[in-house]
């Protein structure tokens, strides 16, 4: 998608931003949760608070992201407060309910394929087993929007479940937060910018 398409894609309607992740203190600092950690400072960034969203299993912030005039964008802010593997349904209800095409939909997500701390940007494209990614695609198809977080892959023969279940490590840590803060700009210049503009600012 070029960035005209793009514009026209956000002039079309709100834009529904989602932050993967399991709710409940026990996973907050889990590799699996950044998707919640970006969506975090970005709702701090808007001067929003998360609140149930309704009848919706979810938590939302509805702001407003970028320069006064046409590129300015409506963005709702969402966490699922259902688990990872059901994240499909919560979402796709405030999909519909702020009538967001499929097209404005952004997932931030951990991914295991990238380097920690590492971003890639892009539309559509499969689920490498994300099972977050697989329960939306399911619940409305696939082309949508995602920010890639690399959390890099388990070490020796770790298992996978337990490695994106786990805490950043007390090294990754240390730069946990600008990593954070670099994939909320990022999320930022999709939504204003378009995704041509964002993957070459910020896929590395």
């Amino acid at each position: 998608m070029d960035v005209t398409t793009d514009a026209a894609a956000g002039a079309a309607g709100p834009w529904l931003v989602v932050g993967l992740g399991n709710p409940g203190p026990e996973y907050a600092m889990n590799r699996h949760n950044v998707g919640f950690m970006v969506a975090d400072l970005l709702a701090e960034r808007m001067g929003g608070r998360f609140k149930r969203a309704g009848k919706a299993q979810a938590q939302v912030v509805e702001g407003r992201v970028g320069p006064p005039g046409p590129a300015n964008r409506r963005v709702v802010l969402a966490k699922p407060m259902s688990y990872m593997n059901l994240s499909g349904g919560p979402v796709n209800a405030l999909r519909e309910f702020y009538k967001v095409p499929v097209a404005n939909v952004v997932a931030v997500h951990d991914e295991l394929d990238i380097d920690y701390g590492t971003l890639r940007l892009k539309l559509g494209g499969g689920d490498n087993g994300h099972n977050g990614l697989k329960s939306m695609t399911k619940a409305f198809g696939r082309e949508y929007h995602r920010v890639r977080f690399g959390i890099g892959r388990p070490p020796g023969r770790m298992q996978v479940a337990d490695f994106v279940l786990k805490d950043f490590s007390s090294a990754e840590r240390k730069e946990l937060d600008y990593f954070v803060d670099r994939a909320a700009d990022a999320v930022e210049c999709l939504v204003v910018e378009g995704l041509e503009r964002a993957q070459s600012t910020y896929n590395s």
